[in-house]
């Protein structure tokens, strides 16, 4: 099969992968709770009679494709979860759940898998090697790939190299950017508890304020972004969260401040968490109180490897006219759980755009955002075409 055959066989799916997305949308479902999902996606995987194994990390699917050739093992990852929002879209496919919401492109991504895998499976006689698909629950927040990880997703056979999409929004429909080492951010949590001393509110003197240093301590931390990174080392810090204090006419005593932190590198990651612990803490005691830090390090940068990156980009070239590639200047500052299986074998993670035919009119996790359908056969003919590419490029 040609590529162009595999762009007319993409195209020729395009209604059927339209409806297993629109499918997938009405019945979201939370991370680590994808039931309905997961048995969803293991009936279409059955039909193509693909080996299928459920239920690992709970929810979790791997499906086997054996090619007519030996050759490497190459896996292609979605993610399944839903978001705990209530849909605002108005389409008349919109979420059946109440307060859930595919908001971040997850029904499209698993459309687009298998949308790859009916495409793979008439080139069994073509392939060299073996394709694994997974389909993953509790991307987010939750970190479902390392529970996928501890299950086996990537061994019986060993994965040698794995590749992702992520629907993009931001991006014009038909293009898709991509970026040798790191794409996306870490994604680090940072809980900050501020202690005073409780008073009366007309007697502000006899008590230690915690308000009043947790908005110290919350304007002296950005000076961490602001004074102390390279401009050129892109790092965010981002304090969402600020709960203290009962009642206007008393002085608080407990502040909980929680955050996240973003970064490119390893070692901006450890002096953050160095330099928030130590700022805080002596803000809190320059003014007669006291601050506990809590720093947690969660997802890693997600890094590309070079070389997959450089096939990718001639696949993107050769699969259709239709297509056109964007070279990412920088660093996405969001961040993915699909890090934690490119720190164990190498991957690629590319962004699919689908905002039309500028950009989408509302962001990733908004209760209105939607995407551009079209934008699920530009990822299925990709995965396929790549797939092949990378196939014969690690067997020689």
């Amino acid at each position: 099969m040609t590529r162009e055959s595999i762009w007319t066989t993409a195209l020729s799916l395009s209604e059927e992968l339209t409806a297993i997305r629109r499918h997938l949308h009405q019945y979201p479902e939370l991370g680590f709770e994808e039931v309905l999902t997961s048995a969803y996606v293991a009936g279409e995987l059955g039909k193509l009679g693909l080996s299928v194994q459920t239920g690992l990390a709970g929810t979790g699917i791997t499906a086997l494709l054996e090619g007519s050739r030996p050759g490497p093992v190459i896996a292609l990852r979605a993610d399944m979860d839903a978001l705990p929002l209530k849909e605002q879209t108005g389409l008349p496919f919109a979420s059946l759940h109440e307060g859930r919401m595919h908001a971040c492109g997850h029904d499209g991504h698993m459309a687009m898998l298998l949308g790859a895998a009916k495409i793979l499976t008439g080139l069994r006689g073509e392939l060299a090697g073996t394709v694994k698909f997974i389909f993953q629950p509790a991307e987010e927040m939750l970190g479902g790939a390392r529970h996928m990880i501890k299950a086996g997703a990537l061994d019986s056979p060993r994965v040698d190299a794995i590749v992702g999409l992520h629907l993009w929004p931001d991006l014009p429909t038909g293009h898709i950017g991509l970026r040798p080492g790191t794409i996306m951010a870490s994604m680090d949590h940072v809980n900050i508890t501020v202690h005073g001393t409780a008073g009366h509110g007309a007697a502000p003197h006899q008590g230690v304020d915690a308000i009043l240093i947790a908005a110290h301590v919350m304007t002296v931390l950005q000076s961490l972004i602001s004074r102390e990174s390279d401009p050129a080392d892109p790092v965010v810090l981002s304090m969402g969260s600020i709960q203290g204090g009962s009642l206007p006419n008393i002085i608080a005593d407990k502040v909980e401040i929680k955050g996240t932190v973003r970064a490119v590198r390893e070692d901006t990651r450890a002096r953050m968490a160095k330099r928030i612990q130590e700022l805080a803490a002596s803000v809190a005691a320059g003014m007669n109180g006291r601050a506990e830090v809590s720093y947690t390090y969660g997802y890693p940068p997600t890094v590309n490897d070079p070389q997959l990156i450089r096939w990718a980009e001639e696949a993107l070239h050769e699969l259709s006219a239709e297509v056109t590639v964007v070279h990412l200047p920088y660093s996405q500052m969001t961040s993915e759980d699909m890090a934690y299986y490119m720190d164990e074998v190498p991957g690629a993670f590319l962004l699919v755009g689908a905002g039309g035919s500028v950009r989408g009119e509302y962001p990733l996790h908004h209760p209105r955002m939607t995407i551009d359908e079209k934008a699920l056969v530009h990822g299925a003919a990709f995965l396929a075409d790549f797939t092949l590419r990378i196939t014969e490029g690690l067997k020689s």
